[in-house]
């Protein structure tokens, strides 16, 4: 058949997808991005917050639709939806011909022989089933980065998310199959590898009984081909000295770090489950900034978290003032049914959740724009995303940026480029949260 594919929500979700993707390839189906054309689609789905969960039933109602009208011979719902309400989706959405959970992505291509054959199957597993891991991936992201996947599930159980209960514990990836995947996605042109999980700073805890980051980052860096290694989601209580080191001993590491915070009022970060408090925050992004003085740190932020005072939200407005996160990224507290913030008393009303992200959102604003004009001078490596044909300029990214969630650095050139290439640019402007530049060898005063 021809497939419609709909990835949404995170990166780690986009993994199971292209698996998905190149396991059905194999098996002679095709794909289109063209609606009109599509004889099945198959949305892999998001219900980590509650706009995420509105996104993904939109879109399959949407498509609940065309099949409806005949044009769809299949609807397949994939990922975090299906396995949270295999029961409730089921009722309410009769269309849908076949659902397939978190841990059961292998499953994919019986499924969609079993709608074939009209005698649909779900696929949905116990969360807690071993990772999936070590299928083809056909890459979706252009070819020169890809996000590796170095474990599944998370055991820290804050209590505003779904994710223990929908992906289950924490299970690394063998790091023998990461450096296999790592080594084929090289092969294929990838030359940044961005390391995504839950959380990436416990890897290899279950499997070595120890940290194992350092080592892994050791071993993919001595990977021909691989010019970057990205790390996100790196929760700051896991950040050791082992893993500053290796960032900085290992040139092909960005000196990057995404370290997720939530909040910082202790009251509310002891009320979230987090395992930090304001004063250790302060001193392991302190510590971070002296060992790596050019890392580029990244963080969220949760506003309206239930019994969220003034206050509390000052505290977070002083620390985001106090720090200056390079990126920052801020979200409105969700109420997840299942979640013990669920039902905790003094849910906030949801235009306060909204204001109090505005104003954290406008004050980083000022500190993002700042930084930017800070780098006005430097001189820096950046990768090639494309051209902007209109006008004629070619976009890239730093070390400093990740894809889709930061900036990008604008280029002019008389020089032809390609999509990966790695150029020495020097910075010459900025506007808002992005860059201009120009190539070092072609820069004059």
């Amino acid at each position: 058949m021809r497939i419609l594919f709909v990835s949404l929500g995170c990166d780690k979700n986009l993994v199971d997808s292209e698996m998905m993707i190149a396991q059905l390839a194999r098996s002679g189906h095709t794909f289109t991005d063209d609606e009109a054309e599509a004889e099945a689609v198959i949305v892999n789905s998001c219900c980590f917050i509650g706009d995420a969960k509105e996104e993904s039933i939109q879109t399959i109602l949407q498509f609940a639709q065309r099949k409806n009208e005949g044009t769809l011979k299949a609807l397949i719902v994939c990922g975090c939806l299906a396995q949270r309400y295999q029961k409730e989706i089921r009722e309410e959405i009769p269309e849908v011909d076949a659902l397939v959970g978190t841990t059961a992505i292998d499953r994919i291509v019986r499924t969609v022989e079993s709608v074939l054959e009209e005698k649909p199957e779900d696929a949905v597993e116990d969360p807690e089933r071993a990772c999936v891991c070590g299928m083809p991936r056909s890459v979706t992201t252009g070819g020169h980065y890809a996000y590796l996947k170095i474990a599944e599930g998370c055991n820290k159980r804050c209590t505003y998310c779904v994710i223990p209960s929908v992906r289950g514990g924490y299970r690394s990836v063998p790091m023998e199959e990461l450096i296999r995947q790592a080594r084929t996605l090289a092969e294929g042109g990838v030359k940044e590898l961005i390391l995504v999980a839950q959380e990436t700073t416990l890897y290899g805890t279950d499997l070595y009984g120890e940290k194992a980051l350092p080592r892994l980052l050791h071993e993919l860096a001595g990977i021909e081909g691989i010019v970057w290694i990205r790390l996100l989601y790196c929760y700051p209580e896991e950040i050791t000295q082992a893993l500053i080191d290796a960032i900085r001993r290992e040139k092909k590491v960005c000196h990057y770090l995404d370290i997720p915070i939530q909040h910082a009022s202790d009251r509310i970060l002891a009320k979230m489950g987090r395992r930090t408090r304001r004063e250790e925050l302060e001193t392991r992004i302190a510590n971070l900034r002296a060992q790596i003085p050019d890392i580029c740190l990244r963080t969220t932020l949760i506003t309206g978290f239930p019994g969220e005072t003034e206050e509390d939200h000052e505290a977070s407005l002083a620390f985001v003032d106090a720090m200056e996160f390079d990126r920052l990224g801020v979200f409105p507290y969700s109420q997840e049914e299942g979640t013990p913030a669920a039902e905790m008393p003094e849910q906030i009303p949801e235009d306060v959740k909204l204001a109090r992200q505005a104003e954290i959102m406008e004050l980083q604003q000022e500190i993002a724009f700042e930084k930017a004009e800070g780098l006005v001078g430097q001189v820096m490596d950046a990768m090639v995303e494309g051209r902007l044909t209109d006008e004629d300029a070619y976009v890239a990214r730093t070390y400093r940026d990740a894809p889709d969630v930061d900036g990008y650095l604008f280029l002019r050139t008389g020089r032809e480029l390609m999509t990966g290439d790695f150029v020495r640019v020097r910075i010459t402007g900025s506007y808002e949260y992005d860059l201009i530049g120009e190539l070092e060898d072609e820069f004059t005063e």
